[in-house]
C-alpha cells in the first residue's frame, strides 16, 4: 500500500505541470478586417498557388521553345584505346595482319549548332509566348475569383455575427419581459399564463441564440480554411456588417468595360492566338529548314603531337511526305472552333452576370431601406405592447407577437444588408479588375 501511494504521488507531480499548461490562458483571437482576409487569401489560397505554378510552368515551356532558335554549344574530350579488325572493314592484303593495334589517341573538340531558318520552331516559340500570357491572365483571374470568394465568406461570417448579436439582444429583451410578467403576476395584474408565455418566449430566444452562435463559429471555420489558416486558430471579425451605397452604372457602357478588363475573357483570346501560331507552325512543316553546325579541336596520339582539325557544315532539310501534319491541322482547327465557342458563350455570360448584378444592387438597396423602416416600426410596436401590458390594459400575447415581429424584421434587415454587400462584390467581379477596385467599392481608402 505504501508503494502504491508513492507511485500515485509521483504520477500527480509529473502530470500537474501538463495540466496547468493545458488550462493556461489561450492566445487572443486574431482580428481580421475584410482587407486582411483578402490579403491572406491571395497569399495562401490553393487556387492562387496552383495558378502561380502554372505561370512558372508556361515560362519554362517558352524558354524551351526559344532555345531551339538559339545556338547550341558543347564540348567533349575523348581518350581512345582500341584494336581494329581490318577484315571486318573490308581491308584484306597479304602480309597485313587481320587486326591492327592496339593504339591510342586523344580528341579535344568544341562543337556548335545554329538554326538559320526554321519557321516551325519560330511559330512554336511565338505560340508559347501567347500561352504564357494566357497563363498570366488565368493567374490574375484566379486572384480576382479568390477575392470574390473570400469576400463572400467574410460577409457570411459578418451576417452570422449580426444574427448572433441580434439573438443576444432578443434574449436580453425576453429576460426583461419575463421579469415584468412575474412582477405583474405577483401584483395580480397578470395571470400565470402570461408568466409561462414569457418564459416560453425566453427559452425560444435562448435556443435561437445558441444556434446563431454555432452558425457564427462554423462560418469562421470555413473562412479560416479558405484563407489557408488552421481551423484551430481563433478568429474574430474586426468589422461589422454595414451598408455602403454604390452608384449604379449604365449596363451597355459597363459591358464594354468588362470585356476589356475581365482576365478570363482575355485569357481565352490569348489561347486562340496561341492556336493560330500553332497552325502556322503546322503549315511550316513542309517548308525547308536551314541549319549550320561545326566543330573545332585537336586530335593526336599524344599531348605533344596534337593536330588542329575542324569541320563546318550547312544542312538544308525538306520534308517530302508527312501524313501526321494533316491530323495535327485537324486537331488545331477543332481546338480553335472550341475556343471560339467558349469565347462567345463567356461574352454572353459576362453580360448576364453584369446585368444581374446591377439589378440585384438596386433591389437590395431598396430592401435595406424597407427593412430598416420595418425594424423601427417593430421596435415601436414592442414598446407600445410592453407599456399596455405593464399598465394592465391587455395580456402579454401582444408582447410576444411584437417580439416575433421584431425578430423577423431584424433577420430581414440582416439578410438585406448581406445581399447588398454580396451584390456589390458580384458587380465588381462581373466588371473585372477585382483586385484593383475592391477597396473603392467597399468604401475603403
Amino acid at each position: 500500500m505504501k508503494l502504491t501511494a508513492k507511485w500515485l504521488v509521483l504520477w500527480l507531480l509529473l502530470s500537474l505541470p501538463g495540466r496547468i499548461a493545458a488550462q493556461g490562458p489561450q492566445s487572443p483571437p486574431r482580428r481580421l478586417t475584410l482587407a486582411d482576409a483578402i490579403s491572406l487569401a491571395l497569399k495562401q489560397n490553393l487556387s492562387v498557388r496552383l495558378a502561380s505554378a502554372q505561370v512558372e510552368e508556361s515560362e519554362g515551356t517558352r524558354e524551351r521553345r526559344k532555345a531551339l532558335l538559339l545556338p547550341h554549344v558543347g564540348g567533349d574530350t575523348a581518350g581512345t584505346y582500341e584494336n581494329v579488325d581490318l577484315a571486318a572493314l573490308g581491308v584484306k592484303f597479304p602480309g597485313i595482319p587481320m587486326v591492327v593495334g592496339p593504339f591510342s589517341y586523344y580528341d579535344f573538340r568544341l562543337s556548335a549548332t545554329q538554326s538559320v531558318i526554321d519557321r516551325r520552331a519560330y511559330h512554336n516559340w511565338k505560340a508559347s509566348e501567347k500561352q504564357q500570357e494566357a497563363a498570366q491572365l488565368d493567374y490574375q483571374d484566379a486572384r480576382d475569383l479568390v477575392i470574390r470568394q473570400a469576400a463572400g465568406l467574410y460577409l457570411d461570417s459578418q451576417a452570422s455575427a449580426a444574427e448572433a448579436e441580434a439573438a443576444a439582444t432578443r434574449v436580453t429583451t425576453s429576460e426583461t419581459l419575463e421579469k415584468l410578467a412575474r412582477d405583474q403576476h405577483a401584483q395580480g395584474l397578470a395571470t400565470a399564463v402570461d408568466e409561462v408565455r414569457a418564459q416560453v418566449q425566453l427559452a425560444r430566444d435562448q435556443q435561437s441564440l445558441l444556434v446563431a452562435r454555432n452558425a457564427y463559429q462554423t462560418s469562421l471555420l470555413a473562412l479560416a480554411r479558405f484563407l489557408g489558416l488552421s481551423p484551430g486558430v481563433p478568429l474574430e471579425l474586426a468589422e461589422s456588417l454595414k451598408f455602403h451605397h454604390v452608384e449604379p452604372k449604365d449596363a451597355d457602357q459597363a459591358l464594354r468595360t468588362a470585356l476589356e478588363a475581365r482576365a478570363d475573357y482575355a485569357a481565352l483570346l490569348k489561347q486562340r492566338d496561341s492556336l493560330a501560331e500553332q497552325l502556322k507552325a503546322s503549315r511550316a512543316r513542309y517548308l525547308p529548314s536551314l541549319s549550320v553546325n561545326g566543330n573545332y579541336g585537336e586530335i593526336g596520339r599524344g599531348f605533344g603531337s596534337l593536330a588542329r582539325t575542324g569541320e563546318l557544315q550547312g544542312m538544308l532539310t525538306i520534308t517530302v511526305f508527312d501524313r501526321d501534319r494533316a491530323g495535327e491541322k485537324t486537331e488545331l482547327e477543332a481546338q480553335v472552333k472550341r475556343l471560339t465557342a467558349q469565347i462567345d458563350d463567356l461574352n454572353r455570360q459576362i453580360e448576364q452576370e453584369l446585368r444581374t448584378a446591377l439589378l440585384d444592387l438596386s433591389s437590395t438597396e431598396n430592401q435595406v431601406t424597407v427593412t430598416e423602416a420595418a425594424v423601427h416600426l417593430a421596435e415601436r410596436e414592442l414598446n407600445l405592447a410592453q407599456d399596455r401590458f405593464r399598465n394592465g390594459v391587455t395580456d402579454n400575447i401582444e408582447v410576444v407577437n411584437a417580439q416575433t415581429s421584431l425578430a423577423s424584421a431584424q433577420d430581414d434587415r440582416i439578410m438585406a444588408l448581406a445581399k447588398h454587400a454580396d451584390a456589390v462584390m458580384a458587380l465588381l467581379r462581373s466588371l473585372g479588375g477585382t483586385e484593383k477596385g475592391y477597396r473603392t467599392y467597399l468604401g475603403e481608402p
